[in-house]
């Protein structure tokens, strides 16, 4: 079977890259397109496919500014010439699924997020803008939204990181979709071999906005316990200016060592609200309870009172609440039994589940021939 996988771009290795390599180790023929690849940023896994990028990629300054040129993008996708492909795999963030497969193809678009900055985000998104770039950018979000809910009429079949996803995706393409949770690297992350005091909170995300690590540090000002803070972003600077004195921001951690971050926290503190939302997992896979905000894919992940504890608003009291009721319940939570939870999200369970998605689209399609 000849299989191409669209991915919106290949900039980085982030959520949306590891779900596309498990999808290139099930389908390991497959050839990758994207708008712009940096291979120099790519794991071995990816660069090990052939990988063909749309004409955004020969535009200037394309490398650093592709997003500039998503006005261009479904274009881009509709001259990609698929032609004897029997499997066309979407991943859908960016621009990826509009692509026009052979007839007798088979679509499957797995779906991170339908675009936000075009429908549940576009507000903020655009009131970020200058007065220009939201003139231009509402011109161009109305156009982009007319394509994407038209593109959508071309896919067989749409797979959902969680639950939430696949509730925008029947609000905004009118179209049901099968959840397959994205996996988690179950060898890297896991129980210590040693249980050593667990002894700090611990916040994991990119300094951005939505993420609300301000949320987070503002609500330990007033606590007598240690908040470690990884990550790094546009607020950095702003947050290091007035950091209390028990929260400490390591800023960006490589990959190998974050399991050990996970491992010696008390609990993981998560305020946003996520289309699905790995890192909960990562914690979780490393016998770490979950402190979240209880909207969004992390309702699929985490369960209240067993693995965690959910907390109703995005502010302050609700976080220093929701600390106390851990400190007098930390007890009740099992390492044990939260990691043996999180092995429900391994790797080989995303690739089974997928692969029966695609079988089942593949029988449609020889029955309907």
């Amino acid at each position: 079977m000849k299989v191409a996988i669209v991915h919106y771009w290949l900039v980085g290795m982030r959520g949306g890259e590891r779900v596309l390599e498990e999808l290139v180790r099930l389908y390991p023929q497959a050839d990758i397109y994207t708008h712009v690849a940096d291979r120099a940023s790519l794991s071995d896994v990816l660069n090990s496919r052939p990988i063909t990028e749309t004409f955004i990629a020969r535009l200037p300054g394309a490398r650093k500014h592709y997003q500039k040129y998503l006005g261009f993008m479904p274009r881009a996708l509709e001259e990609l010439d698929l032609t004897g492909y029997d499997l066309v795999i979407s991943s859908e963030s960016g621009p990826a699924k509009g692509v026009i497969v052979p007839p007798d193809a088979a679509h499957v678009c797995y779906v991170h997020t339908p675009m936000r900055y075009i429908w549940d985000h576009y507000g903020p998104y655009r009131d970020r803008l200058g007065w220009l770039g939201r003139m231009y950018f509402s011109g161009l979000a109305h156009r982009l939204r007319v394509w994407d809910v038209t593109s959508a009429a071309r896919v067989d079949r749409f797979v959902a990181n969680s639950t939430f996803i696949a509730r925008r995706i029947r609000r905004f393409y009118n179209r049901d979709a099968t959840v397959v949770h994205p996996p988690v690297d179950l060898e890297a992350y896991r129980l210590p071999r040693d249980a050593g005091t667990r002894d700090y909170y611990l916040f994991v995300s990119q300094l951005v906005p939505y993420k609300r690590a301000d949320l987070v540090i503002e609500a330990f000002r007033d606590l007598d316990h240690r908040l470690l803070v990884v990550g790094d972003g546009s607020q950095r600077a702003e947050l290091e200016r007035n950091l209390p004195s028990n929260v400490e921001l390591l800023g960006r951690v490589a990959g190998e060592n974050l399991p050990a971050l996970y491992q010696g926290a008390k609990a993981l503190i998560f305020p946003a609200e996520e289309d699905f939302g790995i890192v909960p997992v990562e914690a979780m896979a490393c016998g770490t309870p979950v402190l979240a905000y209880g909207r969004g894919g992390v309702c699929d992940s985490v369960v209240d009172g067993k693995t965690g504890l959910f907390f109703d608003r995005q502010d302050t009291t609700a976080i220093r609440e929701v600390v106390a009721r851990f400190e007098r319940r930390a007890a009740d939570f099992d390492p044990v039994g939260i990691s043996d939870h999180a092995a429900g999200f391994g790797a080989e369970r995303f690739r089974r589940d997928f692969a029966r998605v695609v079988e089942d689209v593949l029988a449609d399609q020889s029955g309907n021939a």
